[in-house]
């Protein structure tokens, strides 16, 4: 059995070769920015030789999470290790492949847009829909997935679906409205006491459409209320994921690691009752980043494991999706 639980049922080219003789050839690739081009990896998978009856190798777009997150998964704020990266390699040896991209205005991507705070989940989920149709025309496949991690789960619900999407993958995706997961990731550090009643009340005006005056907040709270990035908090407060999910009929998958500091297993079950016919796979160990930290529930290991450039990607994560996209429908 699997280590993980179900619930219900332009382009330079390199090569790479991983086990069971299964290679992988990785490019660049381009998608239409506002101002400028967008930029992504894509790695192609190819099985040794098809057989008669079998299908082409499915196809997945990889939405980074919240932040100046790379098309790695690297964030320089703590998250080394190209966690995306290295779930592109293993999913690639088991014959998946996959888009991973540059969020407009970072990194690659920069010129897509000027100011790379003035942004929306509906602008990210129209570079969703265009990454969707690039990698269709780059590999062949009749529709492609959507794999949010985190918050860009919440982009790829607001992808919707239809022609060219063949269904969402949702890792460590919240199953409430961010700004009551906000709420719960500081009151998680006693430490952060002190601030709450200040934090709550900016969450609460910027809920309500209201910019904060971050001059008479606590300055703990200066860099997460920031005035350039409130009114992309304003937006990302109005949308529910769980809202967002009930309202799609495509086939999902929602991926939980039962030690995740950020995103918990209510949420994946939050998901999961707004869309009772998805798959659910409960990853025991692994923790927000993809990483397997054990399930002793050391907040320090779960938080040092962060910045460790040497862990893999947990197995259980990978079996989830590449079960999930390669089995017939």
């Amino acid at each position: 059995m699997s280590k993980f639980s179900m619930m219900r049922a332009m382009i330079t080219g390199a090569l790479m070769v991983w086990p069971g003789s299964i290679a992988a050839a990785e490019r660049e690739l381009t998608a239409p920015g506002p101002q400028g081009a967008l930029h992504g990896t894509l790695l192609t998978a190819d099985a040794p030789g098809p057989t008669p009856g079998s299908t082409p190798a499915p196809v997945i777009v990889i939405l980074p999470g919240s932040g100046p997150t790379d098309r790695d998964g690297n964030n320089p704020l703590g998250v080394r290790g190209a966690p995306y990266a290295k779930l592109a390699t293993a999913l690639a040896a088991r014959g998946v492949t996959s888009v991973r991209v540059d969020k407009r205005g970072l990194f690659a991507s920069k010129g897509a847009v000027a100011d790379p705070n003035a942004v929306t989940i509906a602008d990210y989920a129209a570079d969703a829909r265009g990454w969707a149709a690039v990698a269709r025309a780059a590999t062949g496949a009749t529709c492609v997935w959507l794999l949010g991690h985190s918050e860009g789960g919440l982009v790829a619900l607001a992808a919707g679906a239809g022609t060219g999407i063949c269904g969402h993958i949702l890792v460590a995706v919240p199953g409430r409205p961010l700004g009551s997961v906000i709420r719960a990731q500081l009151r998680a550090n006693p430490a952060n006491a002190p601030i709450l009643a200040q934090a709550d009340g900016a969450l609460d005006a910027l809920e309500a459409g209201k910019r904060v005056d971050i001059a008479v907040l606590h300055p703990a709270l200066a860099n997460l209320f920031a005035p350039a990035v409130q009114g992309y908090l304003i937006d990302l407060f109005r949308h529910d994921p769980a809202g967002l999910a009930k309202g799609l009929s495509a086939p999902m998958l929602i991926v939980q690691g039962d030690q995740d500091l950020q995103i918990g297993v209510a949420d994946a079950r939050a998901l999961a009752a707004a869309r009772p016919d998805a798959v659910v796979a409960i990853v025991p160990g692994a923790n927000h980043v993809l990483r397997q930290v054990g399930t002793s529930g050391d907040r320090a290991a779960n938080l040092a494991s962060y910045g460790n450039a040497d862990l893999p990607v947990d197995a259980g994560v990978v079996d989830a999706i590449a079960a999930f996209v390669t089995v017939k429908r």
